[in-house]
């Protein structure tokens, strides 16, 4: 995927959260007609992990703001939505609990806004037997990527983590990446492994320090970062955990003996106040999606969509973005069928049929088609954390890595548009 100009200089010039906002802005949802959606409701689930290590369901919180719209504005050719949402509490038997659940027992059509670091390993098998299709925003593991009935808006973290290391060696001239991440096999191996292999590409050194998410140590994890040699750390720990990671670091006073780079759950309109002036101009951070104050119509409406119809205290963050993004291609996709035929069978037919979808809030076209796996999203920014948010430093760009070949195969076979 070439670097899409929907990311253009023009647009993102500076990013700044302060100055974002869209109070007065009313939302576009759906029909958008301004009638209650009155018929027959229309399951769907989500699973993601909210309570455990770290709180990680911003994206189904997206996605329900803006399903609540589409309800008030005709729902799906006059049916509502019904959301489910589920937590699997980061552990993989409640995970497969709650998917049981959902697609047994309430027997949703399809889930939307998926974010976990646990699920989608241990339920890929059920969506496919059961032939259900998960639109997720928040994947974080390798299974999400590579099975028949998941599909995300966010891209994950190899690609993010690929991304920041991508752009280091290129701008900050790092040699040596350490790569933070955590102990789940299909999660901080995966993503950090590939990182290794991107920088063993390019003759540069590359190593991981995992963490379990369970009893993670930040003192003995920074210890061994620099243990490593590393000239660079790359951080791709969920935002609360890297924030603990980079207190430890800050007290050893080493900051300044590193780079620092980060893959993108550190991008989030609360943390460069969480993270305090110290980090200001110093951390740099991928982002899976475009920025978070984008003036685009998806942009704009996104926010809209949570100030109207989510919570004050909703994040405004990238997995937040792919919620929102994920509900709305999905609603799009239902609104072209029949609502007297919707069920499991037809609705995972027309999310199969998704492709050349296109939004301002991503670097490329979203697509689905009919593979065992699924990427559409593998481009990325760049941006850096200043005094009261960001800027950005690296527009859109593919990212460079041989895992992402068979994902390329399969868009040049379905005619996708880059």
């Amino acid at each position: 995927m070439k670097s899409h100009l929907l990311c253009g200089s023009a647009a993102i010039a500076a990013l700044f959260l302060a100055s974002a906002g869209s109070a007065a802005a009313a939302p576009s949802c759906g029909l958008n007609n301004g009638q209650a959606a009155t018929g027959e409701p229309i399951k769907v689930g989500a699973i993601v992990g909210r309570t455990g290590p770290d709180d990680f369901s911003s994206a189904s919180r997206a996605a329900k703001a803006y399903f609540d719209c589409v309800n008030a504005n005709g729902g799906i050719n006059g049916r509502p939505i019904e959301y489910l949402v589920e937590d699997d509490q980061w552990n993989p038997e409640v995970a497969a609990q709650v998917a049981t659940k959902l697609v047994k027992d309430e027997e949703v059509v399809a889930l939307v806004g998926n974010a976990s670091f646990v699920e989608m390993g241990v339920n890929a098998k059920l969506y496919e037997e059961q032939g259900v299709m998960a639109m997720a925003s928040g994947c974080a593991v390798a299974e999400c990527f590579e099975s028949k009935n998941i599909v995300s808006t966010n891209e994950g973290p190899l690609p993010s983590s690929v991304g920041a290391a991508q752009w280091a060696v290129a701008n900050l001239g790092s040699t040596n990446v350490v790569c933070i991440g955590l102990t789940i096999p299909s999660a901080g191996p995966y993503s950090c492994g590939w990182t290794e292999k991107y920088m063993q590409s390019k003759n540069l050194a590359g190593s991981s320090v995992l963490l379990d998410p369970s009893a993670a140590d930040m003192n003995s994890a920074f210890l061994e970062a620099v243990a490593s040699g590393a000239d660079t750390v790359l951080v791709n720990l969920p935002a609360g955990m890297a924030a603990a990671f980079l207190k430890a670091a800050l007290e050893s006073g080493q900051r300044d003996s590193y780079k620092w780079i980060s893959s993108t759950p550190l991008y989030d309109r609360d943390v460069p106040a969480m993270l305090g002036a110290d980090w200001a101009g110093v951390m740099h951070v991928n982002i899976e999606l475009t920025p978070i104050d984008g003036t685009g119509p998806d942009a704009s409406n996104w926010r809209a969509v949570l100030d109207a119809h989510g919570n004050a205290d909703d994040p405004r963050d990238t997995f937040s973005q792919a919620g929102y993004l994920s509900a709305r291609f999905f609603v799009d996709a239902m609104l072209q069928q029949d609502p007297a035929k919707l069920d499991r069978a037809t609705v995972t037919e027309a999310i199969r049929n998704i492709k050349n979808y296109s939004s301002d809030l991503l670097c490329g076209p979203y697509y689905v088609g009919t593979g065992d796996r699924h990427m559409p999203n593998h481009a990325n920014m760049m941006v850096q954390i200043v005094e009261g948010g960001y800027k950005v430093v690296g527009e859109c760009t593919d990212v460079d890595s041989a895992y992402l070949d068979p994902y390329r195969a399969d868009e040049k076979a379905l005619g996708v548009v880059n």
